[in-house]
């Protein structure tokens, strides 16, 4: 029996009353299952992101160019430690003379090697990064999970139709589409939004809805335009901040103390 109608057997077994024409039919499908029990809601969502994926372009996901954290490959060890330590990542693209001149990725680990030796040893970025690798921005997604699984690298430098770097792209940003956010030991609990910390200062999430905000502080953040603290930060830095950031809107006085790629995370407030 060929493997085509092996599958039109099952199908029919398990599925008789449905003749699945496309992925909208199999989603809702899927969904009904859900609702049946048959799957749970975590199962779902992962389902959901594996078909979102094959039509999922790098440019969707990918981190633009502007908030690319890059090494100069001039840099010495100690102003390296300082920009690994501030970012919190593990891998780096390495220029020259810009951004466009990208030489290769940087692992942080390869510094290690280094600092074993208390320093006695001649270091020379060239000698320790590794190849970067270019990629279309119209790449899919599953394509790029391909690549990474079989070139094991887990970072890849994105460019535009003249060439030049548009971005970057990691491998848990392409996991991040099936699963969902990754969260890590320093995220706080989704649950509580805003608490007060051993020094008394306010640590509040960036997510935290300016609704619950005003309640808390007895506050009247405008409302109208975004629903987070982090809409509303992002549009009064009109970029995205990195971590040591700090802006007064209101009646607040907020620092940013943790942020990745994307997003902020974390903020520490103190009421004027």
């Amino acid at each position: 029996m060929s493997s085509i109608s092996w599958f039109e057997g099952l199908k029919q077994s398990f599925f008789p009353a449905y003749k699945l024409r496309d992925k909208k039919q199999l989603i809702h499908l899927l969904r009904d299952a859900e609702q049946a029990n048959l799957l749970n809601v975590d199962a779902l969502g992962m389902i959901e992101g594996v078909l979102k994926v094959t039509e999922t372009h790098v440019r969707d996901v990918m981190i633009p160019r502007k908030q690319v954290t890059v090494l100069n490959s001039n840099d010495p060890p100690e102003k390296l430690v300082e920009t690994i330590v501030d970012s919190g990542y593990s891998r780096f693209p390495v220029i020259g003379e810009n951004l466009d001149d990208i030489q290769g990725i940087f692992l942080a680990k390869d510094l290690l090697d280094f600092y074993a030796k208390s320093g006695k040893s001649q270091f020379n970025m060239r000698d320790v990064m590794r190849a970067a690798v270019f990629i279309p921005e119209s790449k899919r997604l599953n394509v790029l999970l391909r690549e990474f699984r079989t070139s094991r690298n887990h970072i890849a430098i994105v460019v535009n139709e003249y060439g030049g770097v548009a971005g970057l792209v990691t491998i848990e940003d392409v996991i991040e589409e099936i699963v969902g956010e990754i969260d890590d030991e320093y995220d706080i609990d989704d649950d509580v939004f805003i608490k007060i910390d051993d020094n008394g200062e306010y640590v509040v999430q960036a997510l935290t809805p300016i609704e619950e905000f005003n309640e808390y502080f007895r506050s009247s953040l405008n409302e109208d335009e975004f629903d987070t603290v982090s809409g509303l930060l992002l549009q009064a830095f009109g970029h995205l901040p990195k971590k040591g950031e700090q802006i007064e809107l209101e009646a607040f006085h907020f620092e940013v103390t943790e942020t990745n790629r994307r997003h902020i995370i974390t903020l520490k407030v103190k009421p004027l």
